[in-house]
């Protein structure tokens, strides 16, 4: 009998599994009856069994909640709550990261076991909008302490913490490799009136609509979509704001690279007008290639302008008169391409002893000299 221990509510004892039953938990602590712990008292968060929390034979840590002569109701929850708070709250401090199993998918998110309930709402769990929970379950997620509040026994937790986290330091770590005039691989994330943000390996960069093509380019669509891998160009990088400038038109080849292959002397094109000049009209016959029709090829008759004959944006056929793709330089003829010669017609000096039926209507000898002959009277 000098062997056998005596309790008080609240003191912490160990114990070894002895029996387990359907609803309860025989611990042998020294006692002179077996320690039982109810199923309520095994765990923060509901199970269906003990055999679910511990097994024959296994060593618990324990709280006395009750004790007289035949009778010690222990609990092992709460044991584990008061470690788990004490845990919970330095992890919170030092903003550590931590894995747990997610024990049960419930309406609005998913719950965890750490000795108390935590819980992970939905919108906190992935970056990304998650339909369905169900696959979840059994899973060990990294997370982060949001929220404790121990009086209210509340405790919120952040998978997609971690993963903003990682994504941050990720980030930060290309940015800090990068520098400009780099090409790299990237795929197209999403497209703006303004241009396209390409991830060049877990961090978007814009590509300005005027670095999307030699070109003039009206939409980013024209010559992009989502999803698309291309190669890019790096023009910037602000450490600062996190921000970087890229291009995909300073990997593609110049457009005049391929003038000497696609246009030759004698060519006749198709070509719009891009603008008027004193001089001449400058005309597009391939994406970013202009040549120079002057104004002495424009037409077969004298203009004094291009604006007389010609207008911005029209569509017109050209021949090719000259080609230099090292000067950017291609001389273009409209007039050649014409398909009869345009003359003014001069009005006639009719005399008046024309052979005309209207000897009235021309001009007389006396009205040319007669004041000069005035003179000499």
């Amino acid at each position: 009998m000098s062997d056998i221990k005596t309790f008080t509510a609240g003191d912490i004892v160990k114990g070894k599994v002895t029996k387990i039953e359907d609803k309860q938990v025989l611990v042998d602590v020294g006692y002179k009856v077996d320690g039982i712990v109810p199923i309520k008292s095994l765990s923060s968060l509901h199970i269906e069994s003990p055999a679910d929390v511990v097994e024959d034979g296994q060593e618990l840590e324990l709280k006395v909640i009750k004790v007289d002569d035949d009778e010690l109701i222990l609990s092992k929850q709460a044991v584990d709550e008061a470690k788990a708070w004490e845990d919970l709250e330095k992890k919170a401090e030092n903003g550590e990261t931590f894995e747990a199993e997610v024990k049960e998918v419930v309406k609005g998110g998913l719950v965890v076991d750490l000795g108390v309930r935590g819980f992970i709402p939905a919108s906190l769990v992935e970056r990304h909008y998650v339909e369905n929970f169900d696959d979840y379950k059994g899973r060990t997620l990294s997370l982060k302490v949001l929220e404790l509040d121990r009086e209210k026994n509340r405790v919120i937790l952040s998978h997609r913490a971690v993963v903003d986290e990682e994504i941050h330091n990720k980030k930060k770590e290309t940015l800090e490799s990068l520098e400009a005039g780099q090409v790299l691989p990237g795929t197209v994330q999403r497209l703006t009136d303004f241009g396209a943000f390409v991830d060049i390996g877990g961090i978007d960069g814009l590509v300005h609509i005027s670095q999307l093509a030699h070109h003039h380019v009206e939409k980013p669509s024209d010559v992009v979509e989502e999803g698309q891998s291309v190669n890019v160009k790096v023009l910037s990088v602000d450490l600062d704001n996190e921000r970087i400038s890229l291009s995909v038109k300073e990997t593609l080849p110049g457009p005049w690279e391929e003038v000497a292959t696609k246009i030759s002397v004698g060519d006749e094109l198709d070509g719009t007008v891009k603008r008027l000049v004193s001089f001449g009209a400058f005309v597009e016959v391939l994406p970013g290639v202009e040549g120079l029709v002057h104004i002495s090829q424009i037409s077969n008759r004298h203009i004094g302008t291009p604006h007389e004959v010609l207008e911005e944006n029209q569509e017109v056929k050209v021949k090719v008169l000259e080609v230099n793709p090292d000067e950017h330089r291609v001389s273009l003829s409209i007039r050649d391409l014409l398909d009869e010669p345009e003359y003014e017609e001069a009005t006639p000096v009719k005399y008046e002893n024309d052979d005309d039926d209207d000897n009235n209507s021309g001009v007389k000898l006396g009205d040319i000299f007669g004041d000069a002959l005035k003179k000499f009277k």
